[in-house]
């Protein structure tokens, strides 16, 4: 393995430095000539809206991808990256947010993948397993070396994600998103572990577009906005605000005006609901509620609750054991999810690349799902192979009503043609929401519709709710995120181990007693 280019730099001297960094890809430059340092010892956020450069940026330094203009010097010494394997000798390594480990393979087996072993042909995992030990005790990062992967909560998979790197003895780390699927104690820890190794000497990069994580655990900040550099500033003399401003180029409402609406008849009643969860066991005992129109029903509650699972019980994804599921006072329970379209139902899924988008379709494909074998946008013939050869395809109407909808939810893309796989998160979820509310839903079950977004995709999406609840339609709102659901709801449920464990009108709801609830340390009759 090659060694580490020597260092004696001063603690205000770079260990990174990217000098006009240039990346371009078809239709779109994502990285246009940016500067970029990081010194020894700090925690570095890089922050920018989704797409605007940060992820790509870091593959650069990670040698996933390689530069069409610019230089990188590492430790002062110009370097050239073709691969990962040439930023890890360098001490580069990198946690991506998808993280990349093998399910069935023990702590220990994915740590040590792909490494040579002391023992060869055979592995040393006793005495991988103890070193890893030592690194978990001396970063506090507690992980258990002979558990299998999918035993593990997500949390434990991203320190073993960090542990690899550590492993591999790199001092300079970048983490892509790493809060995104953490409960909020999880990030705490997080933010502990990195300030520890930041004053262990190690350089981390923190790439993120959540203000209130920069403020809490960074010592500088890096904007980008459009592919550039908007400014670097010391964290202590910056604030949320300032912040935001750099991010999206305005002022940026954080909590929403949330107006009195006039409340409709019921649109959705759930009575007596039980459901079976993925292993085996009820993710749902016996969730009844009642949702009217012009209303938003808050959900809250720390995820694995039976949240996901009433969702995909609403919109005809998962059967129900036991229980009704009325819409507009029809039984629609145990539906297909085409019958439950057609019943007026939209739907925002937790999982926006997974259930509600199939990326390698382009966009105007993605929008009419659903709805493509219906007028206008067909003859209302199907033929298996139609789409194919066109057969059945209203093609200049589709072009019309995708044309507007990227317009109206400014969705921004090349083409409608282009695929979904090109868009940033918070374009995505502008689609789908195109899509569904488009469509004009009686019931909109939106579930977790702004993870993952930037501050201004965030005020969007929130936007858009306030002004759907204001044409009458019940939203059925479940997050994890205790601010939004306080922003948007008038009533707020808590759900605990597949209960509903209290019901608060928004404007009575107190952050201290609702966090007690989904503890499950208290209910509310």
């Amino acid at each position: 393995m090659e060694q580490k280019l020597a260092s004696h730099a001063s603690p205000f001297t770079p260990i990174v430095e990217m000098k006009q960094i240039t990346k371009r890809f078809p239709g779109v430059t994502a990285n246009d000539h940016i500067n970029f340092e990081v010194r020894a010892g700090e925690v570095h956020a890089l922050l920018g809206e989704n797409g605007a450069g940060k992820t790509t940026l870091m593959r650069v330094l990670y040698g996933l991808y390689q530069p069409d203009e610019g230089e990188i010097y590492i430790r002062g010494q110009k370097v050239t990256l073709r691969s990962p394997r040439d930023a890890i000798n360098l001490g580069i390594g990198m946690v991506h947010q998808h993280f990349m480990l093998v399910s069935p393979l023990t702590v220990t087996e994915n740590v040590i993948l792909g490494l040579r072993s002391s023992r060869e042909p055979f592995l040393d995992t006793d005495r991988a397993a103890k070193r890893i030990a030592d690194l978990s005790g001396r970063y506090s990062l507690k992980v258990d070396p002979s558990a299998r992967i999918w035993q593990l909560s997500v949390g434990e998979q991203q320190r073993v994600e960090i542990i690899k790197a550590l492993y591999r003895g790199v001092d300079i780390l970048i983490l892509d998103e790493p809060t995104s699927v953490l409960t909020p104690p999880e990030a705490k820890e997080l933010f502990a572990v990195l300030r520890h190794m930041a004053e262990e000497g190690n350089a981390v990069i923190f790439i993120t577009h959540k203000l209130h994580e920069v403020m809490e655990v960074s010592d500088r900040v890096t904007v980008l906005q459009l592919g550039k550099v908007v400014s670097t500033v010391d964290t202590k003399g910056t604030d949320e605000r300032q912040l935001a401003r750099m991010m999206v180029g305005r002022e940026v409402l954080f909590r929403v005006a949330r107006e009195e609406a006039e409340k409709g008849d019921v649109a959705l009643e759930v009575s007596g609901l039980w459901v079976m969860g993925d292993r085996g066991l009820p993710a749902l005992k016996g969730v009844s509620f009642s949702l009217r129109q012009g209303e938003i029903l808050g959900i809250a509650g720390v995820a694995g609750n039976g949240q996901r699972e009433l969702a995909e019980a609403i919109t005809g994804l998962r059967k129900a054991m036991q229980g009704k599921v009325l819409i507009g006072g029809k039984d629609i329970t145990n539906r297909s999810p085409g019958e439950i379209i057609k019943a007026g139902v939209g739907y925002i899924p937790e999982e926006r690349i997974r259930r509600g988008l199939i990326m390698d379709f382009s966009i105007a494909e993605n929008a009419i799902l659903e709805t493509h074998q219906t007028p206008p946008f067909s003859n209302g013939w199907f033929f298996p192979f139609a789409k194919a050869k066109g057969w059945f395809l209203n093609n200049q109407e589709i072009a019309r009503y995708v044309e507007k909808l990227i317009s109206d939810y400014e969705v921004k893309t090349p083409s409608k043609d282009a695929p979904v796989k090109h868009l940033s998160g918070g374009n995505l979820q502008k689609l789908i929401l195109a899509r569904e509310l488009s469509r004009e839903p009686e019931l909109l079950v939106a579930d977790q519709p702004t993870r993952g977004l930037d501050v201004g995709a965030t005020e969007y999406i929130h936007r858009k709710l306030m002004e759907q609840r204001a044409k009458g339609t019940a939203i059925l709102l479940i997050s994890e995120d205790l601010d939004e659901i306080l922003s948007l709801s008038d009533r707020i449920a808590v759900m605990y181990e597949g209960e509903m464990v209290g019901t608060v009108p928004a404007e009575e709801a107190k952050v201290e007693e609702i966090g007690l609830m989904m503890a499950g340390a208290k209910k509310i009759s």
